[in-house]
């Protein structure tokens, strides 16, 4: 009789009374993101984020020169009765919405622009000679902006605390790190960002959980020789011909040195030298990047690297240099996700926009500095879809970094409410186990 009610009476009592406390959990859940959305998609609501969007991007500015988008964001979130850390990181800043106690959850958006001159013509089009916003991170302040005062809004409903993470020179110079240095995520127990994929429908997003982007390194060598005239090569230690046969070596790395079933990525993305077509150079400049999935991958590629470039330097009779570049651009970590955060993020997606609309995304090659985060707190990226309509229906979809990139302004209210709706349900859920 005590085997019976220890096998069967006692856990169905256990289940009846849990089932009723997670059904209305998740029902209170499901009205609370809804709520948030409805709240997005108003006129007014939208209308403020096209226009904060639009000022931004007639104004873009480069890594850790972004003081006309601070002052912008600080204008705001005074407006809106937030308070807020300033300057950490050079540019940026930390807002704080909620009680001020813990657990405190951090949403990030990054705020540089790319050193290009626009090529689309548009009533906002950049103002600032040879720089643009290409790569959607004006749509990344926009959002977090929007999802600032729908929290804001709903302060008194909050059971931890939100920190807005709005931070500069992600764009190859680490801001995330700097950030982190100097304390502004210190006490923060798991952090949720996004990124705008011209690729994909508005209303749809997507990522995976593990490992999502690789980290990036990159590395710029010089090969000195010895000049002379072309016409007579035996005279010289032709650079050239070096950096040929290093860059053929360097391909090597991947295609023989790793194993089949491990990303790795080497690119030799230029190569400089040389003036005149009689004359063999002293010296040429060649340099590129690689990508790496473990920090194994990391080290040993950066060690080949050197061996190969210097081994046939000697070869050839030339000798070479160097550099990393790592005191001015630091390396990136890999992105990882963290599975449980991930989950938490994905059915918050599917209540908001359908469980067909969150897709399960694939690894990619390319590096973001939230990596940083990664490493120091659970995380959660995911792509947003900002498909241009306009492009879309003509073919003519252009990617990140290019001097045509457009964006669909309709995900602005999408991503303002996942960005909430990501943070308010953690702390009914995640946040207090």
């Amino acid at each position: 009789m005590a085997s019976f009610y220890t096998n069967f009476i006692f856990p169905l009592i256990l289940l009846l009374t849990i089932f009723p406390y997670n059904s209305c959990a998740i029902e209170s859940s499901e009205l609370l993101i809804n709520d948030l959305f409805e709240s997005a998609k108003q006129p007014e609501f939208f209308n403020w984020l096209k226009s904060l969007r639009r000022k931004i991007h007639e104004y873009p500015e480069l890594a850790f020169q972004e003081y006309k988008t601070s002052e912008l964001i600080r204008k705001e979130l005074d407006l809106l009765g937030i308070e807020y850390v300033w300057p950490v990181a050079k540019t940026g800043l930390v807002g704080t919405v909620g009680s001020g106690q813990e657990p405190w959850f951090g949403l990030r958006a990054d705020m540089d622009a790319l050193p290009m001159q626009e090529m689309v013509d548009s009533e906002y089009k950049s103002k600032n000679d040879g720089k643009m916003h290409a790569c959607g991170h004006d749509a990344h302040v926009t959002m977090l902006l929007g999802a600032a005062r729908l929290l804001q809004n709903r302060k008194d409903k909050l059971k931890g605390t939100v920190k807005l993470v709005f931070q500069p020179a992600e764009e190859g110079y680490a801001g995330a790190s700097y950030m982190i240095e100097e304390g502004a995520l210190d006490g923060v127990k798991a952090i949720f960002g996004m990124h705008v994929w011209p690729f994909i429908p508005t209303g749809i997003i997507g990522s995976k959980p593990g490992p999502i982007m690789a980290g990036a390194g990159r590395f710029t060598a010089i090969m000195h020789g010895k000049g002379g005239h072309a016409a007579i090569p035996h005279k010289a230690k032709d650079p050239i011909l070096a950096v040929s046969m290093t860059v053929l070596a360097l391909q090597q790395l991947v295609s023989r040195e790793t194993d089949p079933l491990e990303s790795r990525v080497l690119s030799v993305a230029f190569v400089d030298g040389g003036e005149a077509g009689n004359v063999i150079p002293e010296s040429v400049k060649f340099g590129g990047t690689f990508r790496f999935l473990t920090s194994e991958s990391y080290s040993y590629l950066k060690q080949r690297i050197k061996e190969i470039i210097e081994t046939q330097a000697s070869v050839h009779q030339c000798t070479a240099t160097v550099d990393f570049g790592e005191d001015l651009m630091r390396p990136y970590p890999p992105t990882l996700n963290d599975p449980t955060l991930y989950e938490h993020a994905k059915r918050v997606g599917a209540v908001l926009l359908g469980e067909e609309n969150v897709t399960h995304d694939d690894i990619t090659m390319g590096a973001e500095d939230f990596s940083f985060y990664s490493q120091k707190m659970s995380a959660a990226f995911f792509t947003i879809g900002a498909q241009n309509k306009t492009a879309a229906a003509t073919g003519g979809v252009k990617g990140l970094h290019s001097p045509y990139f457009t964006l669909d302004e309709d995900v602005l209210p999408i991503g303002a409410a996942l960005h909430a709706a990501v943070a308010m349900s953690y702390f009914g859920s995640l946040g207090q186990t």
